[in-house]
């Protein structure tokens, strides 16, 4: 019996496409963001499986599949799913479970180093015919302290991959169970003090209804006045208006940013006019080896269901949902 997902964006590499086929599955790529195609596409093809890579998956895509038995984000966020929808139909959304946390980590890294050296800055600058060796100044990373919010797979590689800069690490993370012990690292239970302690603070926390916006005015203006903000999370953490403010102001001393409130980001954001910001297009896990393993640990977690092997709990995001 043949077998089919939908996959909400661009087809998966060719080892995953492979993997698919010798399991007689049937994978169906789609426009990335179009929505009402993408639901005419689940209402045609009555898909056993559901593969989010980009864009939303509303309860009227989960519900429009009647042989719907998994829904497998490729990737760790899943707020773009209604996962409280999936639960009402008996769907299981699992997530890709550390499978792009290195590559992910990494371009927070390098987000880090980008703002702090205003390498995009300069190279923009230089390409229109500018030589600013007088007058750019950057500022070093060695020494500094850099603030953890949220301690998953990715900030825990983010705090090995900071130690040789002899950079001390608080972990802000009111659910993390143990502290890995580290020299380097401690934790932080005042979410404030964090702010006003730290010279770099890189979000690593999933999105809930209770975070929202969990940087506005009020955490620009406790933070330091030459603090960087990274967010390799997820956009809505932060109030985009109040960190405009806070940039243009010069509350804070930087930002880089992989995720937005909306995404893609509209062409005329203030973002783009500020030259103490360094921008990517959500590609924080856009690496080979990241996009790998994430999209065979996706089908795998699929064709497991299918042959009667529960996914890890772990990576079950609705499972409190499905025990109601």
């Amino acid at each position: 019996m043949t077998r089919t997902i939908v996959l909400t964006g661009p087809a998966l590499t060719a080892e995953a496409m492979n993997h698919a086929a010798a399991h007689g599955v049937r994978v169906i790529p789609t426009t990335p963001y179009a929505a009402d195609e993408l639901l005419a596409v689940i209402r045609a093809e009555q898909p056993d499986a559901i593969i989010v890579r980009q864009g939303k998956l509303t309860r009227e895509m989960i519900e429009a599949s009647s042989k719907l038995s998994i829904i497998a984000k490729h990737g760790v966020g899943y707020d773009t799913i209604d996962i409280q929808a999936a639960a009402d139909n008996k769907v299981p959304v699992t997530i890709a479970l550390g499978a792009n946390a290195q590559s992910v980590a990494e371009h927070a890294f390098a987000l880090m180093f980008s703002v702090a050296r205003q390498t995009a800055l300069l190279d923009a600058r230089m390409r229109d015919g500018h030589w600013d060796k007088t007058t750019a100044n950057g500022v070093e990373l060695f020494g500094k302290t850099l603030g953890l919010v949220g301690l998953g797979s990715i900030g825990g590689i983010l705090m090995d991959l900071v130690a040789p800069l002899r950079i001390k690490v608080k972990v802000y993370d009111p659910f993390l169970k143990q502290l890995p012990e580290r020299e380097h690292v401690e934790r932080e239970e005042d979410f404030d003090r964090l702010l006003q302690d730290c010279d770099i603070i890189s979000l690593h926390c999933p999105l809930t209804d209770h975070n929202r916006k969990l940087f506005g005015a009020e955490q620009f203006q406790r933070m330091r006045p030459a603090s960087l903000l990274i967010n390799t999370a997820r956009g809505e953490l932060i109030d985009t208006e109040a960190l405009i403010h806070a940039l243009s102001e010069r509350q804070i001393g930087g930002a880089g940013l992989d995720t937005f409130h909306p995404e893609p980001l509209p062409a005329d954001s203030a973002l783009f006019g500020l030259p103490n910001v360094v921008v990517t297009p959500h590609v924080g896990a856009n690496t080979t080896e990241a996009r790998d393993r994430v999209g065979l640990l996706a089908l795998q977690q699929i064709i497991g269901l299918w042959n009667g092997s529960a996914p890890e709990p772990r990576a079950v995001v609705n499972r409190h949902l499905l025990d109601n």
